[in-house]
């Protein structure tokens, strides 16, 4: 079994983590273009850990345009296999008042202007995202945000949205009557992406806002939410360097994105050109080999 190896994707709000050490800024190629920025590889407390955001650094890149595969090839090339995602979402539920944490464990996916898939040309793969998340890495986050203090709920759906815009009050009445937790636009693809490579992957949403069906709140507005991001994000920096410490404590083997490619490649072996196998080298090599 090769080395755990941990990447945090910071959010909005969440661009770099001050006290990491020896830190070394990688410009990774991939077959899918270019990632968000470079990525950091540093230490803190002698322990390695990898930092990529999102957004790139300054907030410059609209959630439609994040090139999420070139980002997960990225982490997978430099030998990525956990990845805790931090991202800032607007509260659909009353008792998710701003400056909670969810960690989430299911997604609606409502985006439709990405690819969502390495497995568009040639090879074909349907991977399970029954349970999208990783449970014993939501574990290493829950402890790491017990050990903060911070007001937490564990499970909860997280609804994406397109963007950029914010939602209409229909729909985010709408996504109420389905039950969701949280709205955002960045987690998908990004959840989908991770199985598909099989990267285990947890992530943690901080509620900025209430979104607009609140009546007792203004609609959201870019600068309410930046000062609960602020508070927000030194909450998620403390969480982030606890789960450094812990997440090699929680890994297990029988998660279900280990291996989950082996029973998800559909496309008989004679179809699968070369050129496909090349590009999906790093994602999928292990098992378009056997």
């Amino acid at each position: 079994m090769g080395k755990n190896k941990l990447a945090i994707i910071g959010g909005s709000g969440l661009y770099d983590i001050e006290e990491f050490k020896k830190r070394k800024e990688i410009k990774v190629k991939t077959p899918w273009g270019k990632t968000s920025d470079k990525i950091l590889k540093a230490q803190y407390n002698n322990k390695e850990v990898l930092f990529l955001p999102r957004h790139g650094r300054g907030h410059v890149i609209s959630p439609s345009k994040i090139n999420f595969r070139a980002n997960i090839d990225a982490l997978k090339q430099l030998g990525v296999t956990d990845i805790v995602s931090i991202s800032a979402v607007g509260s659909l539920k009353e008792k998710l008042s701003p400056g909670t944490f969810v960690l989430v464990d299911q997604f609606i996916d409502r985006t439709f202007a990405r690819n969502k898939t390495f497995f568009d040309e040639d090879i074909v793969a349907h991977v399970s995202m029954a349970h999208p998340t990783s449970n014993s890495l939501m574990n290493a986050c829950e402890e790491a945000i017990k050990k903060e203090k911070i007001t937490y709920q564990r499970g909860g759906t997280y609804l994406v949205m397109e963007g950029p815009q914010f939602s209409t009050l229909a729909e985010s009445e709408l996504y109420r009557t389905w039950n969701a937790d949280v709205i955002g636009m960045t987690n998908m693809p990004e959840a989908k992406l991770s199985r598909e490579a099989e990267i285990r992957y947890a992530s943690v949403s901080m509620v900025t806002d209430y979104d607009c069906w609140h009546p007792d709140h203004e609609n959201v507005d870019v600068q309410s939410v930046i000062k609960v991001l602020l508070s927000n994000a030194q909450k998620a920096k403390n969480m982030v360097k606890a789960i450094i410490e812990n997440f090699e404590d929680h890994i297990d083997p029988k998660d279900p994105a280990t291996n989950c490619l082996d029973v998800a490649i559909i496309t008989d072996h004679k179809k699968r050109s070369k050129k496909t196998i090349k590009k999906l080298k790093t994602i999928a090599g292990r098992a378009l080999n056997k």
